[in-house]
């Protein structure tokens, strides 16, 4: 019902920015809360931030609050996630995600994926 497509990726150096696209198609994204997660290798994946169907709350973890910044623009059924002060510890690859419910940290909340898009930071 829904496909996620991740762009935006790539290597950039600690304190430069990015910005991650998250375009959706099957459906309308205004039904679902998005989230965006990340997994580097050998590790757990985790949650970066989310934003609810209309966009009125959002959700960040702890280490990339004020440097992060999630978004979304219904009407081109598309999430953003604006990255800056990047650091090396934000290398990873980084997944969109669809729930239809609340906007959790959980993943376990969230039934579609895309493929993800890798992020290096450089020092």
């Amino acid at each position: 019902q829904v496909q996620l497509v991740e762009s935006g990726g790539g290597l950039v150096q600690a304190g430069g920015s990015l910005s991650l696209s998250c375009a959706a198609s099957g459906r309308t994204l205004s039904n679902y809360a998005m989230g965006w997660f990340r997994q580097a290798p050998g590790k757990e994946r985790e949650f970066v931030a989310s934003i609810t169907g209309t966009g009125t709350n959002t959700y960040y973890r702890g280490s990339v609050k004020g440097r992060f910044t999630i978004s979304r623009d219904n009407a081109k059924n598309t999430v953003y996630l604006q990255m800056n002060v990047l650091e090396p510890e934000d290398t990873a690859v980084y997944y969109c995600a669809a729930a239809r419910g609340r906007a959790t940290t959980n993943e376990n909340n969230y039934e579609y994926w895309g493929q993800g898009t890798q992020v290096t930071v450089s020092s």
